[in-house]
């Protein structure tokens, strides 16, 4: 009897600690359910009903899905999704790796030069957007009157943001600029978790610095950069708010990404079972992407 007492006591304390815990996950949770776990759900739900907002919605099977191969602004979207997640990563990558190696060396105004490389990601968007336009401006811009000085020929400047062969190249240049400060961050606090007795051992070897980096700054950052390029890819996959401040999906269709596609047909259009139906491809291509690198990590890592 002794013994069942004393296990209904240890229970009853553990479930005390169990109704704590919970009551801590609880408010998060809540918040978690009613504004991400219940729109995606219904997103899912209404990806195969036609519904504007207003009307009853009706059950249309799988029609917004097959109106997709003749969408030419949907095709024109994800090609230019691929096109921007392509040239941003590796750019946004290699940006923010060779800003960390420099910054992370005993250079003479290293905090200042970290501060301000770090400033454009949290500056307001509006701002920076609205002086990067200034900037690239095709007509009276300083870098098309830099180029020009070089001996560009004004009939050959490039038109950045209002040509369509350069709006996209534009776009993600801007992106790279802006966001790269953030993963220098991640990239310095990865440099700083290497000993700095590998290096001295590799000196006394002879090795230079390029064989350091190739030979222990590179590996050593590999789950770094595997973070890195996760939330890069998960991020340029989703982009939207660069695209609407600099060219809002033109000249054309030639900026337009999958994410401003899906506020345009949701809230312009008001085709709002349409537009979950493109949020799903989305979500089912930045899933493939994201599983096919967590598997090459996998395979990195044993080998």
């Amino acid at each position: 009897m002794n013994e069942k007492k004393k296990s209904g006591i240890v229970m009853s304390k553990q479930m005390r600690k169990n109704l704590v815990a919970y009551s801590f996950i609880l408010p998060n949770f809540l918040g978690f359910a009613v504004f991400t776990l219940g729109p995606v759900i219904f997103a899912f739900i209404l990806a195969f009903l036609d519904w504007d907002g207003n009307n009853p919605m009706q059950f249309v099977g799988f029609d917004n899905f097959i109106k997709l191969f003749t969408d030419s602004r949907f095709k024109a979207a994800l090609i230019n999704t691929i096109a921007y997640v392509i040239g941003t990563v590796p750019l946004t990558l290699i940006s923010a790796l060779a800003l960390a190696v420099v910054l992370n060396q005993k250079v003479k105004g290293r905090n200042f030069f970290r501060t301000v490389s770090f400033f454009p990601y949290v500056a307001s968007l509006v701002a920076v957007a609205a002086v990067w336009n200034m900037i690239f401006n095709p007509a009276s811009g300083p870098i098309n009157m830099m180029l020009n000085k070089l001996g560009v020929a004004a009939g050959n400047l490039p038109g950045w943001a209002a040509d369509k062969h350069w709006a996209m190249i534009t776009v993600i240049l801007f992106s790279v600029w802006k966001s790269m400060g953030y993963y220098m961050v991640i990239y310095l606090a990865g440099l700083q978790g290497i000993s700095g007795e590998l290096y001295e051992a590799a000196g006394l070897d002879g090795a230079n610095n390029w064989q350091k980096f190739k030979n222990i700054t590179w590996p050593m950052l590999s789950p770094t950069t595997f973070f890195v390029v996760i939330m890069l890819t998960i991020n340029s996959f989703k982009v939207y708010d660069q695209i609407y401040m600099i060219t809002q999906g033109g000249p054309g269709t030639s900026t337009l990404v999958l994410v401003y596609h899906i506020y345009n047909v949701a809230f312009k259009n008001w085709d709002l079972g349409y537009a979950s139906a493109i949020s799903m491809v989305l979500f089912l291509l930045v899933l493939i992407v994201t599983v096919i690198q967590f598997r090459g990590e996998k395979k990195f890592v044993n080998y």
